[in-house]
């Protein structure tokens, strides 16, 4: 057997492979968390008796080729029956291979290869394809995106024949890179775009805190900092999000790490104020991409030359300088002592001249990215050639050259949803690439991004209260949810990085009404009949033994409580104060005629009988399973399973 060339001396370059070998482990634990927090929630939400049951989004009709299992929305789940599985079991089954396969990658190094990562990624797919509503989020899409580079990046694990770090990792790590930096480019981009009165007057940071969707205890105290810090956090915020996300192409390398602590610090702060699920973790990863082995032990690098290093630190110096000084010019900062210290913001720029900025930064946003990916693939060809000998270097250059050209296909339709903050720079995109993205759109390769673009909440942060009575006229008793606020004097909650999707949607349907929120009255009605899964998601049943003959929903506007006794709504010993503002939904019985026929019209409730499926082994086994967990508490689920797989890890480190 040839024998491959030996490792080029570590003085020559600075090697990626245990930036890659992290990156991998790091996706392999978010998978875990993802899957195990959507295991305890499946019968609830998407159940036979839970509140969007998936075969109503499946369909009944069973497939007969391959071809229609990738048609419309691509789901392994259309092959449950074959295999004599019921939608719920199926959905079942996938989670629990889904922890299985990622619980291994978090253990065991050999694991994390694309054949792990491919599976991870279908079955994951498979389950927001029929998740509806409550599996419709940006983290969602951002981890199958994600999921999809990691497969490009993950070794093919023939360890016994072929190394598992190769010349072409710089190029699929620098896909992550791209990722990252249209996540973040596009999330400050659109805050401006949107229109919103609050980013565009600073005031956004003085909202956040109290309305996001689950704060913790910290998003009190800083709900309550000075109103001038919050306004320049603002200022932060964007200078973060758009300008430095640029740096991320740098060819100096203390700039990409300014770049990376500066993404790290916005993510580390959004981790302590609020819930964000796995999603900030998933961000954190991706900052991955920007660092190099020699960020996580040293290295003998070889030191650059004299000019070299005057020329980097010359380069650094002269663009810090540059940002520090369009962050002041453009927002207006202005220092006073007087009648105590404060840093005065405002934006100096109106919404015409940021369009027009935005319509020459987009195209070069483009143009650099295209640049900086063939400097990488013209670098790894040329270590092929440099440093590889004999079969080893033709192998080498073949594997070059098709990341390569999956790279280049990747960047390129991935500027259909980039463009999507200025339409103007979307005209410059050939009409091929439209067609091509078009085609994989359901296979969610890449997407458009843009967090918290408008804030809501202004004036007090909505939300929808539960109730049930037996009596239409009195003893009417609240349902208390898991994490969102419902008691006042309950603390902010530490949930992330599990996502109770149910307290999601509810944060969601208190900005509408419920005529535009079919689960809404899908779940009412599941409360009115007592079913036992949906229960499971919440925390309080005030009717234990019963179900109530009435159920009724009321909207009420919620504030931090003050820091002190001047404030308007100081209390000692509650976090939140609460007003009511309207009625949200009815009082209505579970016999209610209009009620019944709407949910006959969205499918919940059907004059026909189920269909029963013959009980297989793998359908046996799956469904024991589920007896034995249940539907346990989600953090502390969630938790358990990752913290179980993290230490097994540590511990087989250390015996290694």
């Amino acid at each position: 057997m040839c024998s491959r060339a030996p490792v080029p001396h570590p003085k020559k370059m600075t090697s990626i492979k245990e930036t890659r070998d992290f990156f991998l482990w790091c996706i392999s634990v978010i998978y875990l968390i993802a899957f195990s927090s959507l295991y305890v929630q499946l019968p609830g939400l998407f159940g036979d008796n839970g509140i969007m049951p998936a075969n109503l989004a499946i369909g009944s009709k069973e497939i007969t080729s391959w071809e229609e299992l990738l048609e419309g929305q691509p789901t392994l789940l259309r092959l449950m029956p074959k295999l004599g599985l019921s939608t719920e079991t199926g959905m079942d089954l996938l989670c629990i291979l889904g922890i299985l396969i990622s619980f291994c990658c978090v253990v065991f190094y050999s694991a994390r290869d694309m054949v792990s990562f491919t599976l991870l990624w279908m079955m994951y797919l498979s389950l927001y394809q029929v998740g509806q509503t409550f599996l419709w989020f940006q983290w969602d899409i951002l981890l199958l995106e994600t999921g999809f580079l990691t497969i490009l990046v993950a070794p093919l694990n023939l360890q016994f024949f072929l190394p598992r770090h190769h010349h072409h990792d710089r190029i699929s790590l620098w896909l992550v890179r791209w990722l990252l930096f249209r996540l973040m480019f596009a999330s400050g981009v659109v805050k401006l775009t949107s229109g919103c009165p609050t980013w565009w007057g600073l005031t956004a940071l003085t909202v956040h805190f109290e309305s996001q969707c689950i704060p913790t205890a910290l998003a009190w105290f800083f709900h309550h900092l000075p109103q001038w810090f919050l306004k320049l956090s603002c200022v932060a915020t964007y200078l973060i999000e758009i300008p430095i996300p640029l740096l991320f192409f740098s060819p100096v390398k203390s700039m990409r790490m300014f770049a990376f602590y500066s993404q790290i610090l916005l993510q580390m702060l959004i981790i302590i104020t609020g819930n964000y699920n796995f999603f900030n973790l998933l961000t954190i990863a991706l900052c991955i991409s920007l660092v190099e082995d020699d960020f996580f032990k040293r290295h003998k690098v070889e030191k650059p030359s004299t000019i070299q290093t005057l020329f980097n630190k010359l380069f650094s110096l002269v663009v810090y300088g540059y940002l520090m000084y369009q962050t002041v010019m453009q927002f207006s900062l202005q220092v006073s002592y007087s009648p105590y210290f404060e840093i005065k913001s405002k934006i100096a720029f109106s919404k015409e001249e940021f369009s027009s900025w935005l319509e020459k930064v987009v195209p070069a946003t483009i143009i650099l990215g295209a640049v900086s990916l063939g400097y990488i693939i013209l670098s790894s060809l040329f270590r092929c050639l440099a440093e590889e000998k004999g079969i080893w270097k033709l192998w080498s250059l073949m594997q070059c050259a098709v990341m390569g050209v999956l790279a280049v296909a990747m960047f390129s339709i991935s500027l259909i949803p980039y463009t999507v903050i200025d339409q103007d720079s979307a005209k410059l995109i050939p009409k091929p690439l439209f067609r091509m993205n078009e085609k994989l759109d359901s296979f969610q390769l890449t997407s458009s991004y843009g967090l918290f673009r408008v804030m809501t909440g202004v004036g007090g942060r909505p939300e929808v209260i539960i109730e049930g009575s037996n009596s239409p006229d009195s003893g009417w008793k609240e349902y208390e949810f898991y994490y969102k606020p419902g008691n006042i004097s309950r603390v902010p909650p530490i949930v992330a990085p599990h996502q109770p999707r149910l307290d999601w949607q509810m944060w969601f349907a208190a900005l509408g009404s419920y005529q535009h929120n079919t689960w809404f009255v899908h779940l009412i009605y599941r409360l009115m009949t007592g079913q036992r899964e949906v229960l499971e998601l919440i925390q309080y049943n005030p009717f234990p033994n019963k179900p109530p003959k009435f159920i009724r929903a009321k909207l009420y506007h919620y504030h931090f409580t003050g820091q002190t006794k001047k404030d308007k709504w100081y209390s000692k010993k509650n976090w939140w104060v609460r007003e009511e503002k309207s009625e949200y939904f009815p009082a209505l019985e579970k016999d209610n005629s209009s009620l019944l026929d709407y949910l006959k019209r969205t499918g919940l409730v059907k004059n026909e009988k189920k269909e029963k499926r013959t009980l297989t082994w793998l359908g046996f086994c799956v469904d024991y399973i589920r007896q034995l967990i249940g539907q346990p508490e989600g953090f502390s689920f969630v938790m358990t399973i990752t913290g179980t797989a993290v230490m097994a890890n540590v511990f087989s480190l250390i015996l290694k």
